[in-house]
């Protein structure tokens, strides 16, 4: 790759090629852009031999690797990390390796975070992500303990706060997050009962609907009574021309997307500072939720915030 004081980018071989089919010398033009004989004859080989192709970058990864570890040895890294989830510190000794190779071939497999593995099993969670915008929504519950006047055990402390806390109940935050985009929508209830979730799910597809989702395909849930058994939910879902989906029994990594959100809403809302009441912690979703979709960068969209994902979408299939 060009680094940032680079002689010649792409446009500046193209450049020396232009210069150089003139009829000038190589060497005259070598001079005259800064650059080595060496490098100059370098470029326009690559030109002569491949075109305009040639004038590219190219990986420094070498052609051959012959002291790579051998393919039965880095089978036996990668059974002993899914079977017994050991690290590359216990690995090494194991297989008389050095630490750094292990980690190296859990790399190259993509074993190097215990994250990526389902424990139960061994086997690397396959990541998925929608096509479009609505293709597939999100749409799960957090129960969260409601905040007494004067603050619960995080503002007074753990035994004040447990005293003060008794008999609050609970408020049930209902999530729904876009697939492709990660856009998300949540709603504070009492309850989690199917009038309310159909409610919600109504509501959920007119805010996607007003920022450039005009059309929900599928809705993937857990297997809560609501969702699987609710005529109002199926009623909402036949009224959207939305198909209804049921995660796995036990496998949250299915709606891995709003569960990833749930833990988002818990830092940087919920527990993000000590409430006094719980109308102020109410008040605040607002603002986190504009946040969420307008302005926090998201790691797996390039750095972007979801409503840019939108915004991009709706200008490729419009």
């Amino acid at each position: 790759m060009s680094h940032r004081n680079a002689r010649l980018t792409l446009h500046g071989r193209r450049i020396l090629v232009d210069r150089v089919r003139s009829g000038r010398p190589v060497a005259h033009v070598a001079a005259e852009m800064g650059i080595s004989r060496t490098t100059a004859h370098k470029w326009v080989h690559r030109w002569r031999a491949e075109g305009e192709p040639g004038l590219r970058d190219r990986s420094s990864r070498p052609r051959t690797t012959p002291h790579r570890t051998p393919p039965a040895v880095e089978a036996r890294v990668c059974e002993l990390r899914t079977t017994r989830k050991l690290g590359p510190a216990r690995i090494g000794p194991i297989l008389d390796l050095p630490t750094s190779t292990v980690h190296r071939i859990l790399t190259r497999h993509g074993l190097h975070r215990l994250s990526w593995i389902d424990r139960p099993t061994g086997q690397i969670i396959r990541r998925y992500e929608r096509d479009r915008p609505g293709e597939l929504v999100h749409v799960d519950v957090k129960k969260l303990g409601r905040i007494p006047d004067g603050g619960g055990h995080k503002a007074l402390g753990r035994q004040a706060g447990r005293t003060t806390r008794s008999g609050m109940g609970f408020d049930y935050i209902h999530s729904a997050v876009d697939d492709h985009s990660r856009l998300a929508y949540s709603e504070i209830h009492p309850d989690e009962k199917v009038a309310t979730c159909a409610g919600f799910l109504t509501r959920a597809a007119a805010f996607f609907h007003a920022h450039g989702i005009t059309r929900i395909e599928r809705v993937l849930t857990d297997n809560a009574w609501a969702y699987r058994k609710g005529l109002a939910w199926r009623a909402v879902l036949a009224d959207l021309g939305a198909a209804g989906k049921l995660t796995r029994a036990y496998r949250p990594q299915t709606n891995g997307k709003v569960e990833r959100f749930n833990r988002t809403l818990l830092d940087e809302w919920a527990y993000l500072r000590p409430y006094t009441s719980n109308d102020e912690r109410t008040a605040a979703l607002a603002d986190f939720l504009h946040t969420y979709n307008h302005h926090r960068c998201h790691t797996a969209l390039g750095g972007h915030p979801p409503i840019s994902r939108v915004n991009n979408a709706a200008g490729q299939y419009n």
